[in-house]
Order: structure tokens, then C-alpha cells, then sequence
């Protein structure tokens, strides 16, 4: 048995970063790779149920995407609503490309787990007399149902709550460390991963941690664009090195644009602040340089559409008048309800000279939240045995083509639960029989200079944003094919490549995660969801109500498979997996009745 319990037998590209062997090791049961809120959830489940826990973090435990999140987590607990309706919402926002049994299951177990993340210590608003969550809306959602803490500070309360629970629990944490490689068997299972301590704590450089269990919990990929809301350490690493190990990512063309982010200027890069959706669910208006609300008559809900729509609506709106951002109109709320429901908007608001009490906010969209990621099934588990993913990283089918708003932390508190659960049982079966990892050598696959990031977010940018077309998307491809060959060839002919290091392995991350979203974008030819097309206007059922599944061949090749029909992901048994045939080509999911699909290979 595997260590996951299941999964296809994925094979592992043989591709990997350049990097220093292993100076140092530790050994676990479980290695879990991030801790926001879907990482330090798994790590308390199987911790609580007594396995041996390791808990990586890229910079400290409350410095990834979690302690940002403002609005809320999206939950059928209010007085007449039921999961059924917030399912609706659900799969109305993702664009006919939802798994339904995964929102099923989502908004099932949904109320459940935030019940038992408010008996871990989160303290959500509530109602002074009654002492009832208080819930609100936004975008997408027919009722109020999104919880919220410290009015738009719903993250970081979230992030407190686990990180105490975590430390309370002696959870073995690394904190500092960027993630690089997974370790695999002779047997071509999980055995754990390869990291790079920067040089704080007890131990630096790069090490290793033996587990037959890795989860990952990375978050997103926001950094891969100039203007992101996503924080300096959402490099795709978690993506990359999935790909790298020989996993599917699937939908990861599905970037979603937040509609309203405060816009700092044209030349503005890097973390943008964020002003959350639940502005607009409270009462605020967008409106252009004339005062003119635009987006009445072009959505049933106007502001509170769901985000695809509003960011094209305020995309659109900036194209016919020549501006490069709308204003959101919060000006009746007085300065009483600023202060008290959205002190951190305010503060940052403030902080860039605007004053939300008396003025208008400036807003453009700019790169939120990836809908796709790495591939996986109702538990967690990946095309690679043993191999596990979480929160944003995943692509759980939850989301479609379009993420409705709240639901990114109820997905990493419902998936979490679950992977533990199986982690736990594939440990049992597994127990006695160490991971015993096949060490890598020094050396391995070339790496993008440090400066490279900025030109792919440049690229990423202007051929791969809100709009695309098939010429933006082609340029975008060539641009970043120069990047990667331009290295490879450096290292195939002269044995040169950047020095190994966080900025380079970081660069390195980002051009993969580019070229893949690119690859994926570019095959989508239609409108859909958060995939917004120029040229291709229109969403078309009929060809594109299907997946596309991406894979990195060991001759770093992208191999981009359309999957047909809603059967995501596949149900798969002990090594073996849907129609895996004697070349490796995946078929349909078994039992469907669908014929095989082709690959359709990406030269990058």
C-alpha cells in the first residue's frame, strides 16, 4: 500500500532544483509544508491523533496568505440558509467546471469545521445580545453567511487560533525554509522532502526531512504578477515542485483577479493592499470619474456579482473612458462603521493618503487567487503516491473556473480534515516500514537568474491578466521560452547556471508555474470564469466544458491534456490510476465510459 492510501503511479521527472546535498536530515511521519490555515489544521489533526508532526514554513508561521485574508469564511450558519443554497452560489461562480460531489462536501462538512476551529480558539464576531456569530455577504452569495473576526481581520485571528493551538501541541516546526524537492523510495513513494534553512534557528542550509507522508499547504502564486494582494513569499513553490515530482496541476489557468484592490499608482508592484469584498457586501458602490455606478444593469447583484464579473466589469469600464482605475464609494458608512467593521482597510487606506470617511477609495483589479493547482482527490491525495495537497496550492475541483468568495478558508479547514483522516489510516497500514528517501546528489536542473522574477511578472502581466488573447498569450509563450532555453542551454553547453540560492530558486519557481498557467491559457480557447479571452469571447459548453491537466515531462516538456466531462478528479486506486496506459498517457476516469484523451504537447 501506498503511503497515501492511493494515487496513480505517478513517476517522478527525474527533474529537480539545482541545489547542495543534504547537510542534515530529521525523520517524521508527516511533513506538512506551509501554515496558514489548511496546513496547521492537517498538522493538529494528526498530531492530536499521534503522529510524529513536521511543520515547514517559508518565512514565520504568520506570514503567509491566511493572516491576510479580510472578509470571512463563507458557511451555511445563519437562520434559513442551508448548504444546498450555498452550493447554488458555489457552482453558479465556477462556471459549469465544478466538481459537484466536492462542493457537496464542502459546504456539507463546512459548518461542522468552523464549529470545531472556534473551539480551537477562533474568536469570530458576534452579536453583543444574543452572542450569535454575526455573518455578512459578498460577492456571489444570495445570503448573509461569511463569519468574520476583528471586523476585516478574519486571517489573522484564524492564524493566531492555530499557530497558539500548534505550539501548545509541540509540533515540530522550521521556520525560514524554502521548500525544494520531494525525496521518493525505490519504490517511487513519498520519503520526504529537500529544504534550504536561511540561516536562523538551529539549523541552515539546505537539509532533509524523512517522512512517507508530505502535504502540501504552499498557498498561491499571486507573485508570478507584477500587482498582487498575495504576500512577497507566494512563489508557486508548492506547484513547482509537484510538477517537478511528476503530479498533475489542473484549472490552474483560472487566476482570479480581485476586482477591487487599492490602486497605488501605474508603476505599483508587488503586495497590494486589499479592499475586501465585504466593503461592497455592506453597502459600498463602485462607481467611475463621473460618479456613474456602472455595474447596475449589468448583474442581477450589481456590485455584489461574483468576482469575475466585477473585475470585468471594472475592466471594461476603465477601457471606455481611458482611466487606469474606478473609485468604490464607502462615503455613507460614517466614520463609526469604518472604525468598527473595517479598521484595517481604513488604517491602510490611510496610510497611502486616502480617507474611505470623506473620499473616494481608487480600485483596480490586480492577480487575488489561483482557482486551479495541484490535482487531487476528495482526500487530499495526489497523482504521486503518498503526496498530499491543501488550501490554494490544490485544485480539489471546488472552485471551477472561479472561486466564489469566503470559500478559500472553508476549503482548507474541510480538505485538511479529511487528508488527516487518510494520512492517519495510510499510516497505520504503513506502520513499522520507515521512508527510506534515495538521497539526491548535488547538482540538478538549471536555475533563472534572480532578476528573472521581475521579467516574468512583466511577461505575466501584459500577456496573461485580466485580458488575454490568442497574440498576448503567444507572446507571453515566446518571452518566456527565451527565459528557459536561454538557461538550459547555458547549462547544456558551458555547465553554468545561477547560483543556487532563495532568489534564484525562487525565479526558477516562477517560470515554471508561468509557463504552465501560459500553456493551460493559451490551449483554453473561450471565455470562462476568471479566463478572460479578447478574442474569444464567448463561453462555449459544447468544447470547453471540460479540465485541462498539465504535467512536466523529464524532458521539461508541458504535457497539456484536456480532460472531458465533470468526472474530476478521478477516482484512483492502490498504484494504479484512471487508464494509465503502458506510455503513461491518462485516460478517462474509470468507469465513465469516456474514450482516452490525447496529450497535446506544449514545447516550452
Amino acid at each position: 500500500m501506498t503511503a497515501s492510501g492511493a494515487g496513480t503511479a505517478g513517476a517522478s521527472t527525474g527533474i529537480r532544483l539545482h541545489a547542495p546535498a543534504p547537510g542534515w536530515a530529521l525523520g517524521a511521519d508527516v511533513v506538512v509544508v506551509g501554515s496558514g490555515v489548511a496546513g496547521l489544521t492537517v498538522a493538529l489533526r494528526c498530531a492530536a491523533a499521534g503522529a510524529k508532526v513536521t511543520v515547514v514554513t517559508k518565512a514565520h508561521l504568520d506570514d503567509g496568505s491566511t493572516r491576510w485574508a479580510q472578509g470571512g469564511i463563507a458557511a451555511a450558519l445563519g437562520d434559513g440558509d442551508t448548504p444546498e443554497q450555498h452550493l447554488d452560489d458555489t457552482l453558479v461562480a465556477g462556471a459549469g467546471l465544478c466538481d459537484e460531489n466536492a462542493v457537496r462536501t464542502l459546504v456539507s462538512e463546512g459548518p461542522g469545521a468552523v464549529r470545531r476551529l472556534i473551539a480551537t480558539g477562533a474568536r469570530f464576531d458576534t452579536d453583543p445580545a444574543t452572542g450569535e456569530v454575526l455573518l455578512t455577504r459578498e460577492g456571489g452569495h444570495h445570503r448573509r453567511r461569511i463569519a468574520h473576526a476583528g471586523g476585516d481581520a478574519t486571517g489573522a485571528e484564524v492564524s493566531r487560533a492555530l499557530i497558539e493551538a500548534v505550539r501548545a501541541a509541540r509540533i515540530e516546526l522550521i521556520e525560514n525554509a524554502l521548500v525544494l524537492d520531494l525525496l521518493d523510495d525505490a519504490e517511487g513513494r513519498t520519503a520526504g522532502v529537500t529544504l534550504h534553512v536561511m540561516g536562523e534557528g538551529r539549523r541552515d542550509g539546505v537539509g532533509a526531512v524523512h517522512a512517507p507522508v508530505v502535504v502540501l499547504a504552499t498557498g498561491g502564486m499571486g507573485q508570478v504578477f507584477s500587482a498582487t494582494t498575495n504576500p512577497a513569499v507566494s512563489t508557486g513553490d508548492g506547484v513547482a515542485l509537484a510538477l517537478r515530482a511528476g503530479a498533475e496541476v489542473s484549472d490552474i489557468e483560472f487566476v482570479q483577479f480581485h476586482p477591487t484592490v487599492l490602486w497605488l499608482g501605474p508603476d505599483a508592484e508587488g503586495q497590494q493592499p486589499l479592499v475586501s469584498e465585504a466593503v461592497r457586501g455592506e453597502g459600498a458602490y463602485l462607481v467611475d470619474a463621473d460618479g456613474t455606478r456602472f455595474m447596475v444593469g449589468q448583474h442581477e447583484l450589481a456590485e455584489l456579482a461574483p468576482r469575475d464579473i466585477v473585475a470585468k466589469g471594472i475592466t471594461r469600464r476603465m477601457q471606455e473612458t481611458g482611466a487606469d482605475h474606478m473609485f468604490l464609494d464607502g462615503r455613507h458608512f460614517g466614520a463609526a462603521m469604518w472604525e468598527q467593521r473595517f479598521p484595517t482597510i481604513l488604517a491602510a487606506c490611510r496610510a497611502h493618503g486616502i480617507d474611505p470617511v470623506t473620499g473616494l477609495i481608487p480600485v483596480a483589479p490586480a492577480a487575488h487567487y489561483a482557482s486551479g493547482g495541484v490535482r487531487t482527490d476528495l482526500h487530499g491525495r495526489t497523482t504521486v503516491p503518498g503526496l498530499y495537497a491543501c488550501g490554494e496550492v490544490a485544485c480539489t475541483g471546488v472552485h471551477g473556473a472561479n472561486r466564489l468568495a469566503s470559500n478559500s478558508l472553508l476549503e482548507g479547514l474541510v480538505f485538511a480534515e479529511r487528508i488527516a483522516e487518510d494520512v492517519m489510516a495510510a499510516l497505520a497500514a504503513r506502520a513499522g516500514e520507515p521512508a527510506v528517501p534515495l538521497v539526491p546528489p548535488p547538482g540538478g536542473a538549471p536555475l533563472l537568474a534572480s532578476e528573472a522574477r521581475y521579467e516574468v511578472q512583466r511577461i505575466m502581466t501584459a500577456g496573461a491578466g485580466v485580458l488575454r488573447s490568442a497574440a498576448s498569450l503567444t507572446q507571453a509563450a515566446g518571452a518566456l521560452e527565451r527565459l528557459h532555453t536561454a538557461a538550459v542551454e547555458a547549462y547544456d553547453r558551458e555547465g553554468k547556471t545561477a547560483e543556487p540560492c532563495v532568489e534564484t530558486w525562487e525565479a526558477t519557481n516562477l517560470g515554471l508555474v508561468a509557463r504552465v498557467l501560459v500553456a493551460a491559457a493559451r490551449r483554453r480557447e473561450e471565455t470562462r470564469g476568471c479566463h478572460w479571452r479578447e478574442d474569444r469571447p464567448e463561453r462555449d459548453d459544447r468544447a470547453w466544458r471540460r479540465h485541462l491537466a498539465v504535467r512536466l515531462t523529464p524532458h521539461r516538456t508541458l504535457d497539456v491534456r484536456p480532460t472531458e466531462g465533470h468526472d474530476f478528479p478521478p477516482v484512483r486506486g492502490a498504484r494504479s490510476g484512471p487508464g494509465v496506459g503502458d506510455d503513461g498517457a491518462v485516460g478517462a476516469p474509470a468507469g465513465t465510459g469516456q474514450a482516452p484523451y490525447a496529450p497535446l504537447k506544449e514545447q516550452q
